[in-house]
């Protein structure tokens, strides 16, 4: 694993959209290089160099080892990007 940035300071319950904005904004902050995207989870929103999940689809890895197939191409981007 590689870090690529660290904020500390923010306490645990802030949202993480929040701290993420901070990190952008920041004059030294968070840059993500152009024509490249992070991957984040349901609780971020897509945005330029952000990819998130499809919200109201499938996207735990158990849900899949399960058996259970998948329905739409959502849920094929949702098990992919887990």
């Amino acid at each position: 694993m590689q870090f690529i940035y660290v904020l500390p300071g923010w306490e645990g319950l802030a949202a993480d959209g929040r701290v993420l904005r901070d990190a952008i904004n920041r004059r030294h902050g968070l840059k993500v290089p152009q024509e490249f995207y992070y991957l984040c989870d349901a609780g971020y929103t897509n945005g330029e160099g952000f990819l998130a999940l499809y919200r109201g689809q499938r996207y735990h890895l158990t849900e899949w080892r399960q058996g259970r197939q998948l329905a739409t191409p959502q849920e094929y981007f949702n098990m992919k990007h887990s």
